[in-house]
């Protein structure tokens, strides 16, 4: 049994659910998200609460049950609140822009790295920060990892493209061996 997939999902202010052919549909101040729900589970909505219920008694239906409730959650409150990521761009001459409807990235390459924002998602640059935003936790998580993925971290100068909230462990430099002069 899940102790996740138990557990009722509270229906926010300002946010309307539907169900239609095993399609739950969320809609709310940032936006309309709807997921394909599986057929192995039904799902009921009581006094503003939202219930995921197996429908077959077997082991990968519990396995997905959780993972259906977080799903379904997390359509919530993304169209209630949304979702954020923030990088920290680290670098002699690194510099990040907006130019259109891409994001310029120059971090050490000889060609600067562009990307198309996709839509649903609010990307804004404050001098070496990125923030991206979104009502769809998957596509702002997938999209701020594709930046993260064009220059990870290294450890002994701190440059690269990291997660304003991530450590990361620095490593020492080459020691000389004593040198008597």
């Amino acid at each position: 049994m899940s102790r996740i997939g138990k557990k009722p999902i509270e229906i926010k202010k300002g946010v309307e659910v539907k169900i239609e052919d095993k399609t739950f549909t969320a809609k709310g101040p940032k936006g309309e998200l709807s997921l394909k729900i599986s057929p192995y589970f039904d799902i009921l909505i009581e006094n503003n609460l939202i219930y995921v219920k197996p429908l077959v008694n077997q082991k990968n239906t519990f396995k997905l049950w959780g993972t259906t409730r977080a799903l379904i959650n997390n359509l919530i409150k993304g169209v209630s609140e949304g979702f954020m990521k923030q990088l920290e761009v680290n670098g002699v001459g690194y510099r990040v822009s907006i130019e259109g409807n891409k994001l310029s990235l120059k971090v050490g390459y000889i060609n600067p790295i562009e990307f198309e924002i996709p839509e649903g998602l609010n990307v804004s640059v404050d001098k070496n920060i990125i923030t991206i935003s979104g009502a769809s936790k998957e596509l702002v998580g997938a999209f701020s990892s594709k930046i993260r993925e064009v220059r990870k971290v290294e450890p002994y100068k701190g440059k690269g493209i990291k997660y304003v909230d991530e450590e990361v462990r620095r490593k020492a430099g080459k020691k000389i061996a004593g040198t008597t002069a």
